[in-house]
């Protein structure tokens, strides 16, 4: 039984703009650098075996402080990278609906097999982000990880420790900077935990990027 601290980076110039982020490797802004400090704050006194970060930027700062806190060396892991979309990647939605208006179609349909052009699908995105966080926990049996990554990778994790399907829109809040709990048995998740931001209660609201919202106002009837 492995325990997970599954760990959203910071807050970024591209989250703020609502930008589909993917592979661009953004840092964190001034917001992002101050969820970083007290997420590290948070954990202070904490024990960990180890702290594994995206290779992103944005996931590598948020993961420097909380690692430098445990007294360990952060490890970067490129299975924990967000999902790549492609052509689309850094984008705004309405850039995304003007530039490439069929792929935008697409992702509407929020099937698991659709990828943007040149981009991963749902299905392979899962499969990459479920090989990595089996391989790390293979490598620390008992233990415990502190790993930070980014909002597309834990909304699998949480469909899969819930049983949940790969369509549809995400279906759990995944707060830049929150505190996610799982457990692992073998082939089972069970989470302890999810979306714990008491450390960040006076900053700023975040920005949200609400797939059931957007899915409604896309395919909202117009009046007439």
């Amino acid at each position: 039984m492995t325990e997970l601290v599954l760990i959203r980076h910071g807050e970024t110039d591209m989250n703020r703009e609502l930008r589909f982020q993917g592979h661009v490797d953004a840092p964190l802004n001034a917001i992002g650098l101050e969820q970083a400090r007290r997420l590290a704050a948070r954990m202070a006194g904490q024990q960990a075996d180890a702290v594994y970060a995206s290779d992103l930027l944005r996931a590598r700062q948020t993961a420097h402080p909380i690692a430098s806190e445990l007294a360990l060396q952060p490890v970067p892991e490129a299975g924990l990278r967000e999902q790549s979309f492609g052509r689309v990647d850094g984008m705004r939605v309405d850039d995304i609906k003007a530039q490439h208006p069929e792929a935008w179609e697409g992702w509407l349909r929020f099937d698991e097999h659709y990828a943007m052009p040149e981009g991963e699908s749902t299905h392979q995105f899962h499969s990459r982000v479920m090989e990595a966080v089996h391989r790390l926990v293979a490598a620390h049996r008992d233990g415990k990880l502190v790993v930070v990554t980014h909002g597309g990778v834990l909304d699998m994790i949480y469909r899969t420790a819930r049983s949940l399907g790969l369509n549809g829109p995400r279906q759990s809040d995944i707060p830049n900077a929150g505190l996610n709990r799982i457990r692992v048995r073998g082939d089972a998740i069970d989470i302890l935990d999810w979306a714990d931001t008491r450390h960040l209660a006076d900053l700023p609201p975040q920005p949200v990027y609400d797939q059931k919202k957007l899915l409604d106002t896309e395919l909202k009837p117009k009046a007439a």
